[in-house]
């Protein structure tokens, strides 16, 4: 063989080389990868070739389906059963647009495909069913979810409900929100359906779940975990008057801040006295007394800064900012920099109701095989303990009288021991915005135990500026949640 044919011949050979490691490289390196991309078309087509197994309540009920269609690509395409009422915990499974939330994170349960469905594939295989998926069964108490959703109504603004004993999460509720069947499909109509609920064209950002995925200045409420930091600190008592001047001068700064009604009881109050009345000016001073490390430590404590708190769906992170004095005081009356979303607060009201531990929130019970063997159950697990057990109580003393002869009356439930933070957050540049309405709280079981606590945030509604207060518009909210719980434990 001449030089130049030999060349031409080891070229070839090196392009079949180069050939054979490439396609050995996409068959068994990249294969997981391609197979699940999203711009995979045969990912979706098999995604959708049979019934997606469903998402449950707590008592078993579907509140998704699926329903055959006349697609040439898409035998099936998911449905939701109320779906406004339960998007904020399924998200949505759509031909056109993936799947977010529960649907996606559980999506090889759903279609059947997770390795630990095997077995029951092998079987359909053998006796020629189609493949079946499995069920995803939550947390979640249906009265309670439909409770928070009625009384949320037109109101922007979001409810997260918590068993402070085991972490299970009974009520996510988010307004406005939207119907997931509406764009489940992969038409013209699911297009301009999915249009319609984009930022784009709809200020009110209806697909925003605000109960996971928004922060806010929590106002007032946060004035537990300031009350907590001062109690675990020693410097304070729950009955001892503390040296609060009203109004009180915010250190290193020419402002007074004062008191909502110009409340006389707040000078000198002490702690359940303030937040009976919600003083500013003692839980301003005392964070600033605490300092800032402090402040922040016990945010954290209650799970703040926590970036991968997953529920599985991931919330938002929570922040307590690292700022100056004069802002640290402001921040710990709940405005400043300070943000938290409706879940992390119904944390605080857990943690206090539950004695100082705080469980981890979850709202996956379990993961059913078709032939209903459980594949995975969730434990409940412990994320810390802010406060001790004896202070804890002294924290729900506070709550207590607050809900019992404070701004929190309006929480009141006949028979039940009710513990409850009222909290006003202005925003907006000089708050020219109207404020947000808070509530946090939890209800007691005969036995002294707590099975619920919740956090309620009203973004806007209708209401003029000068009647938007916690006490108004969200803690009648909270009142029926807890009554739909404690109403199921009968």
């Amino acid at each position: 063989m001449n030089k130049p044919l030999r060349r031409v011949a080891v070229f070839c050979g090196l392009l079949v080389l180069a050939l054979l490691a490439r396609v050995n490289y996409v068959q068994f390196v990249q294969a997981d990868e391609l197979s699940e991309h999203e711009d995979n078309r045969r990912v979706a087509i098999e995604r959708y070739a049979q019934p997606r197994g469903n998402i449950l309540t707590s008592d078993g009920k579907p509140i998704t389906g699926s329903t055959e269609t006349e697609d040439t690509d898409f035998k099936y395409k998911r449905t939701y059963k109320n779906g406004e009422l339960w998007a904020p915990v399924t998200g949505y499974a759509s031909q056109a647009f993936g799947a977010t939330q529960l649907e996606a994170l559980n999506d090889g349960i759903l279609t059947g495909d997770d390795d630990r469905l095997f077995f029951n594939r092998t079987i359909d295989m053998l006796t020629g069913k189609p493949q079946k998926g499995g069920n995803v069964v939550t947390t979640l108490d249906a009265k309670a979810q439909q409770a928070a959703f009625k009384r949320l109504g037109d109101k922007k603004g979001a409810v997260a409900a918590i068993d402070p004993q085991s972490g299970a999460v009974l009520a996510l509720a988010s307004t406005p929100s939207y119907d997931p069947s509406s764009f489940a499909g992969n038409g013209e109509k699911d297009s301009e359906a999915w249009s319609k609920l984009q930022k784009e064209q709809n200020e009110d950002t209806p697909m925003l779940n605000r109960a996971l995925r928004q922060t806010y200045p929590p106002g007032s409420t946060y004035k537990v975990v300031t009350a907590a930091a001062g109690l675990e600190s020693g410097d304070f008592d729950l009955d001892s008057k503390t040296d609060s001047p009203d109004p009180y001068k915010l250190p290193q700064s020419q402002t007074d801040l004062g008191n909502d009604g110009d409340n006389p009881a707040c000078k000198n109050a002490s702690i359940r006295v303030a937040m009976q009345w919600s003083c500013n000016t003692v839980f301003a001073k005392m964070s600033d007394e605490l300092g800032n490390d402090k402040m922040r430590e016990m945010s954290e404590k209650f799970g703040y800064g926590n970036g991968e708190l997953d529920i599985p769906v991931r919330a938002a992170e929570s922040v307590y900012p690292e700022d100056n004095r004069p802002q640290n005081a402001m921040a710990g009356i709940g405005q400043a920099s300070n943000r938290a979303t409706p879940l992390q607060m119904a944390m605080v009201a857990a943690a206090v109701a539950n004695d100082g531990t705080l469980m981890k929130p979850y709202m996956v019970d379990k993961l059913v095989a078709p032939n209903l063997n459980v594949v995975e159950q969730t434990k409940p697990k412990e994320l810390s303990e802010p406060v001790s057990s004896d202070n804890a109580q002294k924290l729900q003393e506070a709550m207590e009288t607050v809900v019992k002869e404070g701004t929190g009356t309006t929480a009141q439930i006949p028979g039940v021991t009710v513990g409850g933070k009222t909290g006003t957050a202005q925003h907006g540049e000089n708050n020219e915005k109207n404020p947000y309405a808070w509530f946090i709280s939890y209800a007691k079981g005969e036995d002294g135990s707590s099975p619920v606590a919740v956090a309620v945030v009203i973004e806007s509604s209708d209401t003029s500026r000068d009647e938007i207060a916690g006490s108004k518009l969200a803690a009648p909210v909270a009142k029926d949640v807890m009554k739909a719980i404690l109403d199921g434990k009968q």
